[in-house]
């Protein structure tokens, strides 16, 4: 299958490097030295140059002011973000906000997609469950408002919800009576609203979302079949993307300390044991990369195939959560006692990988998952 990249992606990819040219790892916040939070708010600076380089936008329609382009576009920029560490939402914002303009209704789509791709607003989405391990549309209930006949009342708990402290509206998978699925656009001051600070690996402050009561308009409640789905598939491959741009960056820098840091008389890059290590881990990318095109491709497409969507997405969380975490491991062990220094950028890159394999989830968990579709699809 050729994976060969428009015109058009290639120019989102250039775009995003030339915005995350300016930002160094070792500026990234460091858990190790940072007790709690590493900080209040994520990087508003950086988020305004990529809403100026129209990157928040990548995903919306011409007519809410977009460039029209699709999954694997966003994926490009999301692997450019990863090699520096941007403390931005940029996955969140963007396929919350692409969830909007394709399912919703058309009062909320006038004018939100416009806004948050310009970055005047931010949504982010709670897609973890009550515990981490449970369906997150199982969290929360949602029922008619028997008062007003027209509105939504919701309760329950989402846990680790990213930059929910910083988001202006948060995206809420929740349960009908009737068993469907709804996206609420939960106003993070709105009543009946709270949080409590729950803090990543990589030391940013998630939040638990609490929600007792909460009613929202009919406009805010998006009841379209599939609308879930398809917004977790997408931040799903997007997470995939941010462990692929992660794990090349550290194969990078494990490339270049082996290339200078010399044992015996010799860079040890020439020792065979550091070779071998190293062509595993490249070869982890490259099948991380490859499953990552595929999925972004299916959702972007619509495609059929002989598994839906969700089967491409499973085998790419496959290998990105198992691939992340070995590519990291690796940069650590070669790396020495060097590795460990939090002078050193390469920590960093290790806390944020555990947090990305945390996020994905087990790679048993999909390897299962995959058995059920293809149970439930055989092949041939």
């Amino acid at each position: 299958m050729d994976f060969t990249f428009t015109e058009e992606q290639q120019a989102a990819a250039e775009a995003a490097r030339g915005v995350f040219a300016g930002v160094a790892p070792d500026s990234v916040p460091s858990p190790a030295l940072t007790p709690g939070a590493v900080a209040d708010d994520f990087d508003r600076a950086l988020w305004g140059r990529l809403a100026n380089a129209d990157l928040l936008s990548l995903l919306l329609a011409e007519e809410h002011g977009g460039a029209g382009l699709d999954a694997v576009a966003l994926c490009l920029v999301l692997r450019e973000s990863a090699k520096v560490l941007a403390r931005v939402p940029l996955l969140e914002n963007s396929a919350a906000t692409a969830a909007v303009q394709a399912y919703g209704g058309p009062e909320l789509k006038a004018d939100l997609p416009a806004r948050a791709g310009r970055g005047e607003v931010v949504l982010t989405v709670a897609a973890h469950g009550r515990t981490g391990h449970d369906p997150a549309e199982l969290a929360v209930t949602a029922r008619q408002d028997s008062g007003s006949g027209s509105g939504w009342v919701l309760d329950g708990v989402q846990t680790a919800v990213p930059w929910a402290y910083d988001a202006d509206l948060v995206v809420v998978p929740a349960r009908t009576a009737a068993d469907r699925t709804v996206l609420a656009l939960v106003p993070r001051e709105a009543p009946g609203v709270s949080l409590a600070e729950q803090f990543s690996t990589s030391g940013e402050r998630l939040g638990e979302l609490r929600l007792d009561s909460v009613e929202l308009a009919a406009r805010d409640v998006i009841d379209a079949e599939g609308a879930w789905e398809w917004l977790r598939e997408l931040l799903a491959t997007g997470t995939c993307a941010l462990a692929l741009g992660l794990g090349e960056r550290v194969l990078g820098m494990t490339s270049e300390y082996a290339g200078k840091r010399e044992q015996f008389g010799h860079p040890i890059a020439t020792f065979q044991a550091v070779a071998v290590q190293s062509a595993d881990r490249y070869i982890d990318l490259r099948a991380m990369e490859a499953t990552l095109w595929q999925a972004a491709w299916r959702i972007a497409s619509g495609a059929p195939g002989a598994l839906p969507a969700s089967g491409d997405v499973a085998v790419a969380k496959i290998w990105a959560s198992e691939g992340v975490r070995r590519v990291v491991q690796t940069a650590q062990h070669l790396h020495g006692g060097f590795g460990a220094d939090v002078d050193y950028p390469l920590h960093r890159y290790h806390a944020w990988a555990k947090h990305l394999e945390l996020a994905l989830g087990p790679a048993a968990a999909h390897e299962e998952a995959l058995g059920d579709l293809l149970a439930a699809h055989p092949l041939g």
